[in-house]
């Protein structure tokens, strides 16, 4: 069953519902910002337990309006405008409590949420941990990861002239803000190619290709760009700071062992704070769910909590 969320400013969020209508609810929250939602990631749930509700955020997938078009106006596209938007959503349905699942962004938003809505989460999936931090941001987009892919780096260099080299999100930025398509689309593409080739252990040529159709890459790049702008609309270090308010909801963190894009230590510091959480680190993954410990491991920890565990 497919619903349309009327959020503020414009916005209509496409959301769906499937699995048993009865069952546990849980709130899927997709990456990027900007990637939407799937089919696939319905995968993660026993449709016969879960109600399982999947939600494209502001901006992307088949909300509207769209980032890719014309009328794409990101000033009303923050963490705190998601996180309504969540909460909203959850009245909306007459859920009393859902499940959070987040990974890579994610998981910044279901913390984000969580912790501004304690009281409406039932229990926690996290995975690939994102914190935008600045290091994090430093570490992927000015130049850390080159260490392990300098052929891509280069690639991800090509656009910016080398004078602006220094800062890559802000040269980034220019290039996507510009109205031009021959400007922002090449950009947009050489931006989320970037990324999806740096997701998973090995190579995965179709996961890069439907990651660089231009529309889909244009809103990807251009709202993951505003978001690291602006440090996800956070203070340094405030989705770990703030764990206090969460600690007694049980929780899941899975954490591929060789992610690059969103390396172990985040996860770890996040378990330092948070040690009621439970770490699994999948030893042979990188970053992408799609990987098959990750996926296993993401798939044991959804149905221990439709058991009760």
């Amino acid at each position: 069953m497919t619903g349309e969320l009327i959020a503020g400013e414009g916005n209509r969020l496409y959301y769906e519902q499937c699995g048993n209508p009865e069952g546990k609810p849980v709130v899927f929250l997709h990456g990027g910002p900007g990637a939407g939602t799937s089919a696939w990631h319905r995968r993660f749930f026993d449709p016969e337990q879960y109600r399982i509700i999947l939600l494209d955020q502001r901006g992307c997938g088949r909300s509207v309006p769209h980032a890719a078009d014309a009328d794409g106006d990101l000033r009303h596209n923050t963490t705190w405008h998601l996180v309504a938007d969540l909460e909203l959503l959850r009245r909306n349905l007459a859920i009393e409590k859902w499940m959070v699942f987040g990974g890579s962004w994610g998981s910044a938003l279901a913390l984000a949420y969580a912790e501004a809505h304690p009281s409406s989460v039932s229990e926690i999936v996290l995975r690939g941990v994102f914190t935008l931090r600045a290091h994090e941001l430093e570490w992927f987009y000015e130049g850390g990861a080159s260490a392990i892919f300098p052929d891509l780096w280069e690639q991800f260099l090509g656009p910016i002239a080398v004078l602006e080299r220094g800062r890559m999100i802000e040269a980034y930025h220019r290039r996507l803000s510009d109205p031009d398509p021959a400007v922002h689309v090449p950009a947009a593409i050489a931006w989320t190619r970037w990324e999806a080739s740096t997701l998973t252990l090995r190579p995965d040529d179709d996961l890069v290709q439907a990651m660089t159709d231009p529309r889909a890459a244009t809103a990807f790049a251009r709202i993951e760009n505003h978001y690291f702008m602006h440090r996800g609309f956070f203070d340094e270090g405030q989705l770990i700071a703030d764990v206090g308010a969460i600690r007694d909801i049980p929780a899941v963190i899975v954490q591929g062992r060789y992610d690059v894009c969103t390396p172990a230590m985040t996860a770890w510091d996040l378990h330092r704070a948070w040690p009621e959480a439970e770490l699994v680190m999948v030893p042979d993954a990188g970053h992408a769910a799609s990987e098959p410990g990750i996926a296993r491991a993401l798939r044991e920890a959804t149905d221990r909590f439709a058991a009760g565990g």
